[in-house]
């Protein structure tokens, strides 16, 4: 009988989530979205609206830049993402990938997506490349583990920004290349690369650029929108650094960091200082400084990205974070 009884609140259980998710999917639907949801790999709860609807948050698929001796309004300790392919050198101020979130660009004949998640303080490129198509993304306005999911405009399929997996779609496990890229300073791209290229807006009226529009998140107790688990060793707001390695990440913070050069498995991750944070002071040149990392092997530059504890914790939960 109590045998029955479980099976009973087993199955009743199921058929509601069941039912919440195809409800879900009926409303996604119903925004107009093509995907073919019939391939998901992800529970369909943990996918929350971000408020803003699709490409509420317009991607830049035209970028416009220039060369950094005539750019003259973005302060030294400004953060900018500095991305090299084949010798074309070119720096992506966060203070415009804040309110756009993608870049769809092509650098040193690579179609790359610059892509920057203010929630989860992640800045990753990716090759576009996938599955013999040149894709083009853009913001679905859905959140998972408080990350952007992007979505390809070729078939519609939802891609998580923090991993570069189709989550839902045709594309459905599909990984995009990651593309080595570091944040720094706008002074140390200036003081290496004078020739440079830097993205400005297309339309510097239509926001206000150098401005954070998520003052304070960066003393927050807990992230937005973000319902899973918090880590147990470190605040779930600290800065950790992840290196892709191909199998287990390595995932170290960014004190220890700070602290002195750290070494495992071959890599090399050093700090400097000079940059401030995008999501701390109302005005994004006075935010604190969180300094600059990069992550070398072998002599060469390699992906990898600085985010929150509870991000590389919510995605790789098995990955103990290196603190001391």
């Amino acid at each position: 009988m109590r045998a029955a009884c479980k099976f009973l609140m087993v199955l009743c259980a199921l058929t509601l989530w069941t039912v919440t998710a195809w409800a879900d999917i009926d409303r996604w639907i119903g925004e107009g979205w093509k995907t073919d949801f019939s391939k998901i790999s992800v529970p369909v709860h943990e996918v929350l609206s971000g408020g803003p609807p699709r490409d509420g948050i317009p991607s830049i698929d035209n970028p416009k830049f220039l060369p950094i001796s005539k750019v003259t309004d973005i302060p030294g300790r400004e953060p900018v993402i500095w991305l090299e392919v084949d010798g074309d050198v070119r720096a992506y101020p966060l203070r415009v990938l804040t309110w756009h979130e993608i870049v769809n660009d092509t650098v040193g004949g690579v179609p790359a997506a610059i892509t920057y998640c203010p929630l989860c303080n992640a800045s990753i490129v990716f090759d576009r490349r996938a599955g013999g198509k040149t894709l083009e993304f853009g913001t679905t306005g859905k959140l998972r583990n408080s990350d952007l999911i992007m979505y390809d405009r070729q078939t519609d399929s939802w891609w998580q920004q923090f991993s570069g997996t189709s989550i839902a779609g045709s594309f459905l496990g599909t990984k995009l290349k990651l593309l080595p890229s570091r944040v720094t300073s706008m002074e140390a791209f200036r003081k290496a690369h004078p020739n440079g290229q830097v993205l400005v807006p297309n339309n510097p009226r239509i926001r206000d650029y150098g401005r954070n529009p998520y003052a304070g998140y960066d003393s927050s107790a807990s992230p937005f929108l973000y319902r899973g688990e918090m880590p147990d060793n470190i605040s779930p707001m600290a800065r950790v650094v992840v290196v892709r390695t191909g199998d287990a990440p390595i995932i170290v913070s960014m004190e220890r960091v700070r602290n002195g050069t750290f070494e495992e498995s071959g890599y090399s991750i050093s700090w400097t200082e000079g940059v401030a944070s995008a999501l701390d002071r109302a005005k994004i040149a006075d935010g604190k400084d969180v300094g600059a990392v990069r992550v070398m092997k072998d002599g060469k530059d390699v992906a990898h990205d600085v985010t929150f504890a509870f991000v590389a914790h919510a995605f790789h939960p098995e990955t103990p974070i290196v603190t001391e």
